[in-house]
C-alpha cells in the first residue's frame, strides 16, 4: 500500500491520486513505483516534511489554489464533529428524498402494502451490504436488546403516523412539523436521562412550540387530523432518538437499522393482510425500489450521526431537512408553503438552534 493508507483509511483517495499521478515518492525515499509498496509509516500531514504538504505547496504554484484547497481537505484528518455534521446532512437528504418517492406513489398503493414491500427490498439490501462489510451482528447485550426493540417499536409507529400525513398534506409542511425534534429530545432529556434544563432552554421551547402552532393552526379552519398525525410522528420519532443515544457504542449500526426495517417489514405484513393489495406497474415499482434505497442512507446515517461527535454541534444540521423539502415540494409537487406556515417554521428552527446552543455552553461550563 501507498503512502497515506498504511494505517488510516481515509487517506488512499490522496494516495491513489498521487500514484497515478506523481509515483510513490516521499521525503526522498524511492519506493516501487505507482503501485509499489510503502517503506515508511503515514507521515502527519502538519509536519514541514510530509509528502502530501509538499505536493499541495507544489499543487499550488503549479495547478493554482483550487487544486491545492482539494487536496488539502482530503487529506486533512475528519474531525468527529464534522462528520457527525456530515452524517446529519446525508440522513435528511436521504429521508426526504424517500418522503417525495413515496409521495409520487399518489396513494395508488394501500399503506401497509407499500410499507411491506418496501421493508423487504430495503432489509434485503441492508443484509447484502452488511455481510459484504462485516459490519452485522447478533451478539448484543440483553439491555441493548431492549432499547433495539424499543427503538423499532418506535419506527413502526413513526412510519405509519408520518406516511399518513405526508400523503394527505404538503411535504414542506409536513417536514416543517417535525422540525420541533430537537426541542422535544431536550424535553425527553431531561425527563428520562435527567439531563439539565435550564430556563432559558426551557423559554426557548415554549417559544418553538408557539412556533409549531403557527404551523398547524389549531382551530376550525387550521387544524386538520392529518397535522395530529404529524404531532405523533413527532413524539415516535423523538422515542426512537432517546432510545439511540443510550445504545452501547458497540451495537453495529447496520445491526440497529437491520432489525429496524425488518420490525416495519413484518408490522406492515401482519397489518396488509386485512386489506387487498394493488397491481404494481414500472413506475411504482421504481418509486417503492428509489424508496427503499434512500431509506436504507436515512436509517445507516441516523443511527451513525447519534454515535459521534458532539450531539450540540451535530443537531443543528437537521434543519437542512426543512431546505431539501422546501426545494422538493416547490420543483416535484408545485407546493409552496403560506407566510404563516414559514413565520412557524422560522421561529421553531431559531429556537431550535438556540437550544442546540445553549446545551454545548452547559456542556462545556
Amino acid at each position: 500500500m501507498c503512502v497515506g493508507q498504511t494505517r488510516h483509511s481515509d487517506y488512499g483517495i490522496v494516495s491513489s491520486y498521487f500514484r497515478f499521478r506523481h509515483g510513490c515518492v516521499a521525503r526522498g525515499s524511492q519506493y516501487d513505483g505507482p503501485i509499489g509498496t510503502c517503506k515508511r509509516p503515514y507521515q502527519d500531514f502538519g509536519h514541514p516534511d510530509c509528502f502530501f504538504r509538499q505536493r499541495a505547496k507544489q499543487s499550488l504554484f503549479t495547478h493554482g489554489a483550487g487544486q491545492a484547497s482539494l487536496i488539502i481537505a482530503l487529506v486533512m484528518p475528519m474531525t468527529p464533529n464534522m462528520t457527525g455534521a456530515i452524517l446529519m446532512m446525508a440522513s435528511m437528504a436521504s429521508f426526504t428524498l424517500n418522503d417525495a418517492m413515496i409521495k409520487l406513489t399518489g396513494g395508488a398503493v394501500p399503506l401497509m402494502q407499500l410499507l411491506f414491500l418496501r421493508g423487504v427490498l430495503s432489509s434485503l439490501l441492508i443484509l447484502v451490504l452488511a455481510q459484504r462489510l462485516g459490519a452485522i451482528h447478533f451478539r448484543i447485550a440483553s439491555r441493548d436488546w431492549w432499547l433495539i426493540a424499543i427503538r423499532s417499536g418506535a419506527e413502526v409507529g413513526a412510519a405509519y403516523f408520518f406516511l399518513t400525513a405526508l400523503f394527505n398534506m404538503p411535504l414542506a409542511n409536513v417536514t416543517a412539523i417535525l422540525q420541533v425534534l430537537p426541542l422535544t429530545v431536550a424535553i425527553g432529556a431531561a425527563l428520562f436521562f435527567r439531563e439539565p434544563l435550564g430556563w432559558r432552554r426551557m423559554s426557548a421551547i415554549m417559544i418553538g412550540f408557539m412556533g409549531m402552532l403557527l404551523i398547524v393552526r389549531p382551530g376550525p379552519e387550521g387544524f386538520s387530523l392529518w397535522s395530529g398525525y404529524a404531532l405523533m410522528a413527532v413524539v415516535f420519532v423523538t422515542m426512537r432518538d432517546l432510545a439511540t443515544r443510550k445504545l452501547s457504542p458497540d451495537v453495529p449500526s447496520m445491526t440497529v437499522t437491520f432489525l429496524a426495517a425488518l420490525t416495519v417489514m413484518g408490522c406492515a405484513g401482519l397489518a396488509s393482510i386485512a386489506e387487498p393489495w394493488a397491481p404494481l406497474d414500472l413506475r411504482l415499482t421504481a418509486l417503492i425500489t428509489a424508496s427503499s434505497v434512500f431509506i436504507i442512507g436515512g436509517y445507516w446515517f441516523s443511527v451513525r450521526v447519534m454515535r459521534v461527535g458532539d450531539i450540540s454541534f451535530i443537531a443543528p444540521f437537521r434543519y437542512t431537512g426543512l431546505v431539501w423539502a422546501l426545494l422538493l415540494g416547490w420543483l416535484v409537487f408545485g407546493d409552496w408553503p403560506s407566510n404563516l406556515t414559514l413565520m412557524g417554521a422560522t421561529i421553531v428552527v431559531a429556537t431550535g438552534l438556540f437550544t442546540l446552543y445553549r446545551e454545548r455552553r452547559v456542556s462545556q461550563s
